[in-house]
């Protein structure tokens, strides 16, 4: 058991994981908290709008449309560490702003949507180099451990963040936990100083001159003549567009559909983080690149658990069913994520991350509004299960192209138990 914990958390040995990591928890602890606030408040300033929590978030994902592989190109031709210290510089800012303007009662919810928007700038920047540098901490045999891990990170801060804003908006309201955000993004700055640059794996990085020229174009051409690479990413376009809006449509099913308050609200997402972190740490045992059935696979579950959720008519089963959702989920997440990141060239790393982060992130701008408006239209649980077919009618597609493709066949064993089975020819 002990050696299987070790395994599960080898990558924490590496010192400058581990600050990397610690710092990333911190921060997104406050994140989290921030992002029911910041929900909460919206519903507050708009009358209960699902179509203005839509809106919100499509200006927090717009600029990870338009930025992103830019950013991609800054990571492959700069200092990676001197640019998540000058993005989480402008995140610190940012949140000590927008936490003035709501402990002293002017915010509006303009306000709430410029916030959103430079926020995510913020993250079109940081996030693709964020996710090009694991393999600079740890190293390639280490990376698909870290990339788990790092997952794991984030879950437990949706773990945590939520249930602390709960609590906070409670017994608070929503002004200190703007505050709280804002002093939590101090952590990845002063971790990212401490850092030693002399351990950092940079030994399969082209030169500098070579690095220089580093072009956009060349990254989409790429992932373009690399099919393994995009199938992974074109499915995630398709499901986190239309089925990873949890943000919006939980805070809309609690208040609309539930009639419950912000702490049902952190419960849901706490729910769902919870299957998440249990997905992430089964994903960290892996040390090699998955295959392209365990996407697959994955995205079908994924898929099949969201769909149900948003048929679910009880408070509670919807709970209960959070669990294996997000478990599906970020197991999903995952096994793309590392069936992209193991299979790129390392001159190619923050080019190709940077499109995973659009495709990821980047079609929020797009189906947050049509989501919100669903929501509001036709109720929050119909806004769910809607994606959720949505997706797996694609799961399915991709199933069947990819059979096709590599000539294999799907079997059904019941002995002892039934089975599923993809044999190639």
């Amino acid at each position: 058991m002990r050696a299987k914990l070790s395994t599960m958390f080898q990558s924490l040995q590496v010192r400058n994981y581990r600050l990397f990591t610690s710092g990333q928890l911190i921060k997104l602890i406050g994140v989290w908290m921030m992002f029911i606030a910041q929900d909460w408040l919206v519903l507050e300033l708009s009358d209960d709008s699902a179509t203005a929590l839509g809106v919100v978030t499509a200006l927090q994902f717009t600029p990870v449309l338009l930025l992103t592989l830019l950013s991609g190109r800054l990571a492959d031709r700069y200092d990676k560490r001197l640019l998540l210290f000058v993005a989480n510089a402008f995140w610190t800012v940012l949140a000590l702003g927008m936490s003035l303007l709501v402990i002293t009662g002017v915010v509006q919810l303009w306000h709430v949507f410029v916030f959103a928007a430079l926020l995510g700038v913020a993250n079109a920047v940081e996030t693709p180099v964020r996710q090009a540098f694991v393999s600079e901490l740890v190293g390639m045999p280490l990376l698909p451990n870290a990339l788990s891990l790092s997952a794991a990170t984030f879950n437990t801060a949706r773990i945590i963040g939520p249930a602390l804003a709960g609590v906070a908006i409670a017994v608070f309201d929503v002004g200190p936990v703007f505050v709280i955000t804002a002093l939590s993004s101090l952590a990845p700055l002063v971790n990212v100083v401490r850092m030693r640059p002399a351990e950092l794996h940079r030994e399969a990085l082209p030169p500098i001159e070579e690095r220089a020229s580093a072009r956009v174009v060349d990254g989409l051409r790429y992932v373009a003549r690399r099919p393994d690479l995009l199938l992974p990413m074109a499915l995630m376009s398709v499901i986190g567009m239309t089925l990873f809006n949890f943000q919006l449509t939980l805070a809309a099913l609690a208040k609309t559909v539930f009639n419950t308050g912000a702490a049902s609200f952190g419960l849901f997402t706490t729910a769902l983080a919870v299957g998440s972190l249990a997905g992430a740490l089964a994903s960290s045992g892996r040390r090699s690149r998955p295959s392209v059935w365990v996407v697959l696979g994955s995205a079908v579950t994924c898929a099949a658990f969201g769909t149900l959720v948003g048929l679910a008519q009880s408070y509670w089963l919807v709970v209960a069913l959070l669990v294996p959702a997000g478990f599906a989920m970020i197991y999903f997440a995952q096994a793309s994520n590392q069936r992209v990141q193991l299979g790129v060239d390392p001159a190619f790393r923050g080019r190709v991350m940077a499109l995973w982060v659009l495709v990821f992130l980047g079609t929020n701008p797009v189906g947050a509004p049509v989501i919100g408006w669903v929501a509001e239209t036709y109720g929050a649980g119909a806004s769910i299960w809607i994606g959720g077919l949505i997706s797996l009618t694609t799961a399915g597609l991709a199933l069947i192209w990819q059979l096709r493709r590599s000539g294999a066949r799907v079997r059904l064993r019941f002995v002892p138990t039934p089975r599923f089975y993809v044999t190639e020819v």
